[in-house]
């Protein structure tokens, strides 16, 4: 139950009314993300794969394909999936529930149909169970009004994010959504390059989770949830992590380190609930990345904005 404080541009959602969806989303949104992976120019710690926000969901951005482009676009308003190219071809479907097979299927079918052949990797990432997309003939359903809600709180998280990246100078990732975890990132660098990540992220290679980590990084986004943050929340983190980053007093209230998975939290009804939510987020997201730099020694006079 939220408070009356809770603004209407930030609507209420909860990971148990939608889980399936999410699910489902989250499997469609790593299918398309594999398209751009494997025909965009790389770019390091994998930012040639993302997803970014747009008016009306989220877009690949331009593809390369020979002498045009393409982008895929979720339209999270009509819901549907919409192909564009730049040599006027339009292709796409409903979002509606169907099987992650299926939903495989019409996707080629409809690049297909552009001209545009691409294999990809059949597998998806970073989860437990990776069965085949191919394979994956489980009847899945769509919320169409979920979807639309988890979007506007991606728009209202991609806004305060990108007000928060402006006030660093240094190296800064974009604002962007990952497919491997579903969740909208900023990560800041020192500089400095780090010590071997560890890795063990279930179904992806060390060698792109080393790659990704290779520099110190004090990194914040948003996702839906996962076990045991089994609600929508922001995050926080620092790779490596510096002495004393779980002890760090962080603002808002409500903020907290969770141990199992290395990184502070603050959950999205606490954001929703405040009296500004833009400032409740800016105030996580700058101390934890206070805490995180003053930790680690970062030359914050150099990096940050006057």
């Amino acid at each position: 139950m939220t408070s009356s404080n809770a603004r209407a541009d930030w609507p209420a959602i909860s990971l148990a009314d939608w889980i399936e969806t999410r699910d489902a989303l989250h499997l469609w949104l790593q299918i398309v993300g594999k398209v751009r992976l494997r025909l965009a120019a790389p770019i390091n710690h994998s930012w040639h794969s993302t997803f970014y926000l747009t008016a009306r969901g989220l877009t690949t951005s331009p593809i390369p394909y020979g002498g045009r482009s393409f982008h895929i676009d979720f339209d999270f308003m009509d819901h549907r999936l919409v192909i564009a190219a730049t040599d006027g071809g339009q292709a796409g479907f409903a979002l509606e529930a169907e099987s992650v097979a299926a939903f495989y299927s019409r996707l080629m079918q409809e690049l297909a149909r552009l001209g545009i052949a691409v294999h990809i990797y059949e597998k998806p990432n970073e989860l437990p169970v990776a069965v085949p997309f191919p394979l994956d003939d489980k009847p899945r359903p769509y919320d169409a009004d979920a979807v639309h809600r988890f979007w506007r709180a991606l728009s209202q998280a991609d806004r305060v994010l990108k007000q928060f990246r402006s006030r660093f100078i240094g190296k800064c990732s974009p604002v962007h959504l990952f497919w491997g975890g579903m969740d909208l990132a900023v990560t800041r660098f020192s500089g400095r390059t780090a010590p071997p990540h560890p890795g063990g992220i279930p179904n992806l290679p060390d060698r792109i989770t080393r790659e990704a980590y290779s520099h110190e990084v004090s990194s914040c986004g948003f996702w839906s949830g996962t076990a045991p943050i089994d609600y929508p929340a922001f995050y926080a983190y620092a790779y490596p992590q510096p002495p004393g980053f779980g002890e760090a007093r962080v603002l808002p209230d409500g903020a907290f380190y969770n141990k199992d998975f290395g990184e502070f939290i603050l959950p999205y009804d606490r954001v929703r609930d405040s009296e500004s939510p833009d400032d409740s987020l800016l105030q996580f997201l700058q101390s934890t990345y206070v805490a995180a730099a003053d930790l680690a020694h970062w030359d914050r006079a150099a990096l940050e904005r006057g």
